[in-house]
């Protein structure tokens, strides 16, 4: 079954088209500049601060308003 898979994607030029494909994304990703470990380290937690912000200021809104609600009703 596999060996039949194989053979019909080989017949179609799939298999062509597929290793194009690699081979290109292989180019493209060594033109891409890669964070150094220190930035990657600084980068991390300025995403873990604002995820902390976010939470935190989330946490606030919902008991404001949970209260203004409890205080409606």
């Amino acid at each position: 079954m596999l060996a039949a898979a194989f053979a019909v994607l080989w017949y179609n030029g799939q298999l062509v088209r597929l290793r194009n494909y690699c081979d290109e994304t292989r180019e493209e990703l060594k033109k891409c500049t890669w964070p150094t470990w220190n930035e990657l380290k600084g980068s991390t937690v300025v995403v873990m601060i604002s995820i902390l912000l976010l939470g935190g200021f989330t946490m606030v809104v919902d008991a404001v308003f949970a209260f203004l609600v409890r205080a409606i009703t």
